[in-house]
């Protein structure tokens, strides 16, 4: 078996860069899991943003509870709400216009050497809606200072963005309530 020699200076680097991460899939758990690791990093008295894409116009249990956690943490809920579904009656061009104003904002943040760690929350739904441009998301991903942890959260990551990731995880959907008539619970699903 080799040996890999590696210097300090080098592992220095490797484990201060800023890694790429990706949570997907049709499971639950992709925006908690990444405010998991919000709660992680604030641990450490790391700053971090997290910028919501879709969610925006309902209320959730963490547009409160993040409250809790300035100065530190930083959530910024940009979208006009779930495209297309329920009581969506507005037209794409305004959820584009949105998504892409939140893009612009995000690529400040990453830029701002404020954070440690930016949440682009809802983003792939972005994309997949065609709300934002994958080449827009990708030139955000390779303009990231290298100490910035970035992650990206929703369904249907693409694979220009799993390819340039260094961590992906897909939630994978076993069983859920709803399939038992239970409805979305308060403090649980929002």
């Amino acid at each position: 078996m080799p040996i890999l020699l590696v210097s300090c200076d080098d592992l220095e680097n490797m484990t201060s860069k800023g890694l790429v991460i990706v949570y997907t899939g049709k499971g639950k758990g992709k925006t908690t899991a990444a405010l998991g690791m919000a709660l992680r990093a604030i641990g450490y008295n790391h700053k971090v943003c997290m910028i919501q894409f879709i969610k925006g116009s309902w209320h959730y249990g963490e547009m409160s509870s993040s409250k809790r956690l300035e100065p530190e943490f930083e959530m910024t809920a940009i979208g006009k709400g779930f495209v297309g579904i329920i009581d969506d009656k507005s037209p794409k061009e305004d959820h584009q216009k949105i998504a892409n104003e939140a893009v612009r904002i995000s690529k400040e943040k990453i830029l701002s050497k404020k954070y440690d760690l930016v949440i682009l929350d809802e983003i792939n739904y972005a994309v997949n809606l065609d709300l934002v441009k994958i080449g827009d998301i990708l030139d955000l991903i390779k303009s990231k200072p290298n100490n910035v942890n970035l992650v990206l959260t929703g369904n249907y990551a693409k694979p220009e963005i799993i390819e340039v990731a260094d961590l992906v995880t897909e939630m994978k959907e076993v069983k859920h309530p709803f399939q038992l008539g239970i409805k979305a619970k308060k403090g649980i699903d929002f």
